[in-house]
Parts: C-alpha cells; sequence; structure tokens
C-alpha cells in the first residue's frame, strides 16, 4: 500500500524533489508557505491544481522523511 500516492520523485520533474503529481509543486514548497503563514485551506485556494488533501498528503510526507534527517547544533 502506498501510503503518499499523490506525491512523486521524478528525475525529469524539479530534478527529482518529490512533488505533487500532475504538478510541479514541491514538497518543499508547500512547507515554506507553511513556514510563512499558510494554511492548507489557503494553499488549497491560491492553487488550482492542489486540495486540502493534497497539501495535508505533502505534509504528512514532509513529516514521514524529516524524521531521517540529521540535526546539527
Amino acid at each position: 500500500m502506498n501510503l503518499f500516492p499523490n506525491i512523486i520523485s521524478d528525475p525529469e520533474i524539479l530534478n527529482g524533489k518529490p512533488c505533487i503529481r500532475d504538478t510541479r509543486i514541491s514538497v518543499e514548497l508547500i512547507m515554506e508557505w507553511l513556514g510563512t503563514g499558510g494554511t492548507p485551506e489557503l494553499i488549497a485556494r491560491k492553487h488550482p491544481k492542489l486540495t486540502e488533501e493534497l497539501v495535508m498528503e505533502a505534509i504528512r510526507y514532509a513529516a514521514r522523511f524529516s524524521k531521517n534527517e540529521i540535526v546539527i547544533e
């Protein structure tokens, strides 16, 4: 079972950055929008190719894979 069916990583799209299927909107960009005060609802409203569900899937993806990051203090 694929937990993130709408997140793809293709070397031909955004140099392989994880992004929302059928868009050029990266998970990283969604996280930046959230970090500047965006909400899933607002992000979806401003970007017609996105839904709140797609934004939430990107957030879950980022949360899942950020657990493997090394934090340098």
